[in-house]
């Protein structure tokens, strides 16, 4: 039975309009808290058309909702100061009220090569990526020292650990695996584990066939294997139609039908991609009760796809929490709250 049930946008916007699409992400957060979802997550987007600060959006989120998780799905740590992103999140998660659900992730930025010069121009060379960047990370937010001097000087009062300090931030921080060795690193960090519609294949399959919910199958029970009590989380490509004018149904089949021959064969080394679901709930329900990722987990944040427009994301939005969520056993977040009270 599915108990938590979420989304992932990327935050779409136009070149010439980025603060309308900032608004309509926001608008799109709400909307989630109205139909009861349990949390949203931002994608992380540098240099592109999608938020590149969730920080920053999920702030604006927290003080325009009340109940709904707000997460980062991921936040790659190569492009960021672990102690001022520490800061930044902590201060979210106390204008939140502890909604906060960062995840993050590690390695080089993306297009490294392209932008090593504009971000690091000292120290590119010197930057560490490796994991040792994720564990100063979670020093930080976990209230250890960071600092030789705490005290007065002057009029002002320094701290030796980062601050706001926000206690409970450290048990809700989530990373973003995609092969075996990450996910057993997420449990052996006291981490929650993020799985996408994106894994890595350690090696090639004996039969020739790549089986992506295999593969995902076996990073979540990897993980399981370490830490039993941690938090996973699914996240495929999710598209019911139930509601969809002809024209959304037209379109939602051709985005999927253009992106299908990705998910036959790797992209990359070992890069597999998870095929996008797109039908009638009743068809995806069955199609995620055979998958055996999704037979693992608790909880999904279902991302949208990248390019629709924004009553497409309401459409898909209202279906999910109004007939595929309920197909999966999930009942909104106000409906429980409404039943405990």
């Amino acid at each position: 039975m599915l108990q938590k049930l979420g989304f992932l946008t990327i935050g779409l916007f136009d070149r010439d309009d980025p603060a309308g699409g900032h608004e309509s992400t926001l608008r799109m957060i709400e909307l989630g808290e109205q139909l009861g979802f349990d949390s949203a997550f931002l994608r992380h987007r540098h240099l592109q058309y999608g938020v590149s600060s969730p920080v920053a959006l999920l702030g604006a989120a927290s003080q325009r909702t009340s109940r709904i998780e707000l997460g980062t799905a991921v936040t790659p740590l190569g492009w960021e100061n672990p102690l001022r992103l520490a800061e930044d999140f902590a201060t979210v998660d106390l204008l939140s009220g502890g909604r906060l659900n960062p995840g993050v992730s590690v390695g080089p930025p993306m297009r490294w090569e392209d932008v090593r010069e504009a971000l690091y121009p000292d120290t590119a060379d010197q930057e560490d990526f490796s994991t040792e960047r994720l564990t100063r990370f979670l020093r930080a937010v976990a209230g250890e020292q960071v600092s030789g001097f705490s005290g007065t000087a002057g009029f002002e009062t320094f701290s030796e650990r980062v601050e706001p300090h926000s206690p409970g931030l450290r048990a809700r921080l989530w990373y973003g695996a995609g092969g075996l060795s990450s996910a057993r690193r997420a449990g052996e960090l006291e981490m929650n584990l993020l799985t996408s519609s994106v894994v890595r294949a350690e090696q090639a399959p004996p039969n020739g066939v790549w089986d992506f919910a295999a593969i995902q199958a076996a990073q979540i029970d990897a993980y399981r294997e370490v830490r039993p009590e941690g938090r996973v989380s699914q996240g495929l490509v999710v598209i019911p139609t139930d509601s969809a004018t002809a024209d959304q149904r037209e379109r939602y089949h051709a985005y999927v039908e253009a992106r299908t021959p990705r998910t036959r064969e790797p992209q990359g080394p070992g890069m597999l991609f998870a095929p996008d679901l797109v039908g009638t709930s009743e068809e995806i329900a069955e199609r995620l009760a055979a998958h055996a990722g999704y037979q693992r987990v608790e909880e999904v944040v279902f991302a949208l796809p990248f390019t629709f427009r924004p009553d497409d994301y309401t459409q898909i939005l209202g279906d999910i929490a109004g007939a595929l969520g309920p197909r999966l056993g999930w009942t909104p977040a106000h409906a429980r709250a409404a039943a405990q009270a």
